[in-house]
């Protein structure tokens, strides 16, 4: 009786046994519309052309060596496809509870932390925004030089609403204009010949 039920539960449990694998992925195909890749499952079975499935706005390709799991559609390996691949060669470790944070092999990341703070790490920050770029907050600090310009030799205007305080030296190639009065051009009232002093200058 029990060898019965075992004949006739052996290819159900065959097929289960295919549902979920686990993979190293071998080589990746990031052209396509739907990405696919190369698997070498753990029992050393090849699998070709795997369609990677990945949450709509969000799209990565791992290196080769990551890992992968692997869902056999219907049971069947030709219809497998891959629900997640991970790679604990780079993954961020130390995380508090409900962190979040996105990163590369390279060292980027993007760490959203505990106390609604967001940190980010990189080289080279480029924001492309075709009309304009908002910030608002109360207070913005830069930690060094700031260029304004459309590029590193063309320099534009840099409008102040405000007022402006420094402690060091205002130093440009320009002439500076300060309520209508050039620093460098500008007539004076009240100037007499052989008086050593002359009085203020007006806007010119």
């Amino acid at each position: 009786m029990q060898s019965s039920i075992n004949r006739l539960l052996g290819p159900l449990r065959r097929r289960l046994a295919l549902v979920v694998s686990r993979a190293i992925v071998t080589l990746v195909d990031d052209a396509t519309r739907m990405q696919t890749q190369q698997l070498n499952l753990l029992a050393g079975e090849t699998l070709e052309g795997a369609e990677h499935w990945q949450p709509y706005g969000f799209t990565y390709r791992p290196h080769t060596g990551a890992e992968a799991l692997v869902l056999a559609v219907g049971g069947h390996r030709a219809h497998s496809v891959i629900i997640a691949c991970a790679d604990r060669r780079y993954r961020l470790t130390g995380l508090a509870d409900g962190e979040v944070a996105l990163y590369s092999d390279e060292g980027d990341r993007i760490h959203l932390k505990r106390g609604r703070r967001i940190e980010v790490q990189t080289l080279t920050l480029q924001v492309d925004a075709g009309a304009e770029a908002i910030f608002n907050t109360p207070l913005a600090r830069f930690s060094g030089d700031v260029l304004v310009g459309r590029s590193l030799n063309v320099s534009d205007d840099l409008d102040v609403l405000g007022n402006m305080t420094g402690a060091g030296t205002l130093t440009t190639d320009g002439d500076q204009v300060a309520a209508g009065v050039s620093q460098i051009n500008h007539p004076h009232t009240g100037v007499m010949p052989g008086q050593g002093q002359s009085g203020k200058p007006v806007p010119a």
